[in-house]
């Protein structure tokens, strides 16, 4: 990264749609600021710092973090409002690094995975190439100047495969990212989908981890309208269950067996009702492909993929880890987005799971699949 990008990565501002965007300040003076104490229950209480479980330092890693490049939304002219989603929280994904990472010296997170929600599927090629490379090189920037702090997943222009081929090789090898962030399907066409295919197979030569995050059901927005914000409570989840349901029916982890998939809000409904995937096709085999053999029962591919544990309660996180395994399951906040302020917490009050389980989903799994260093 040359000089004037340095400069500008800590100086600069931008502003998209009456909103400050961008302006990092260093590592050492962010971590001088001291972290605020979030609301927690006396009894549940945990001290604040570093993480220690047994007399060992354990490094917190947040597979699930987001923010937004103003470069790439600048693009899109007087639709950029339209891509910011209605929440909590939204102009913290315009990253300040100084108050980035003193929210996550809050929340007990030393290193955080950024991604983007992909809002390019439906557009044309040539602005989609542009938006995903600004948006690739500024985020390999932006953890460059931050490396022990910041990671992130690629963007991908997934509707032109043989486009996210190579912008994944390059991500990937190049700007030094750890995979990519997906939908959960592009306009509706499942991965599952041979023309995704060359993607996966680039993923799986790299071993580079796509990161499945959804974008509610769009079938279903009329029964979603109502109170409750229903498009996302109930529309991610199932998007996500979709999605892992077609890659494993469809027999796509069979065809890519070393394919690193991490999937979203705990991998959505898929794991608290796995066990009625394995009785489909044996009670109604007419519902069924014969020509697709799967190699294993359909609730053992879940042992291969990974999930982040935005659950919320240590019931849901207990019954997680009983489906998939501790080795399986990560930090995941959808920081700024404030779904988890405790996520730290979240893991170190969950009474079922054992010293070695927490060490794990707090860093260790994190740290072994996207080979991060100790």
């Amino acid at each position: 990264m040359d000089t004037n990008r340095r400069t500008l990565l800590r100086q600069g501002a931008g502003v998209v749609t009456g909103i400050a965007l961008t302006g990092c300040n260093t590592l050492d003076a962010a971590r001088t600021l001291p972290p605020s104490d979030p609301v927690v229950a006396p009894e549940t209480r945990s001290p604040r710092g570093p993480v220690f479980i047994e007399g060992r330092r354990v490094k917190t890693i947040d597979v699930h973090a987001h923010c937004y490049v103003p470069e790439a939304l600048t693009l899109l002219g007087a639709e950029a409002t339209a891509v910011l989603p209605p929440v909590k929280g939204v102009k913290e994904h315009f990253i300040v690094v100084e108050e980035r990472l003193r929210a996550m010296d809050a929340m007990r997170i030393d290193m955080e995975i950024l991604s983007i929600n992909p809002f390019w599927y439906r557009r044309e090629q040539a602005i989609t190439e542009r938006i995903v490379r600004i948006q690739n090189e500024k985020m390999a920037e932006l953890c460059a100047v931050n490396p022990q702090r910041l990671g992130a997943f690629a963007a991908l222009s997934l509707q032109f495969p043989e486009v996210a081929v190579r912008e994944l090789e390059y991500a990937f090898t190049k700007l030094g990212m750890k995979g990519a962030a997906i939908g959960a399907s592009v306009g509706g066409t499942d991965f599952s989908d041979p023309q995704f295919h060359p993607v996966w197979a680039k993923a799986e030569e790299l071993g580079a981890t796509l990161f499945i995050h959804p974008q509610s059901t769009p079938e279903l927005a009329k029964r979603f309208k109502g109170n409750g914000w229903l498009s996302n409570v109930i529309g991610n989840p199932l998007d996500t269950t979709i999605a892992l349901q077609h890659l494993i029916f469809e027999g796509t982890l069979d065809r890519f067996p070393k394919l690193k998939i991490c999937a979203a809000h705990g991998g959505g409904y898929l794991p608290s009702y796995a066990p009625r995937s394995d009785h489909g096709c044996f009670v109604s085999p007419q519902n069924c492909d014969p020509s697709i053999v799967l190699k294993k029962k359909p609730t053992e591919y879940l042992n291969q993929l990974y999930f982040d544990a935005l659950v919320f309660t240590p019931e849901a996180l207990r019954h997680l880890v009983a489906q998939v395994g501790a080795s399986q399951v990560m930090i995941g906040t959808d920081h700024p987005i404030p779904w988890e302020d405790n996520p730290v917490d979240h893991i170190l009050n969950t009474p079922s799971l054992s010293a070695a389980d927490r060490m794990a989903i707090l860093g260790d799994n994190a740290r072994r699949l996207l080979n991060l260093p100790a």
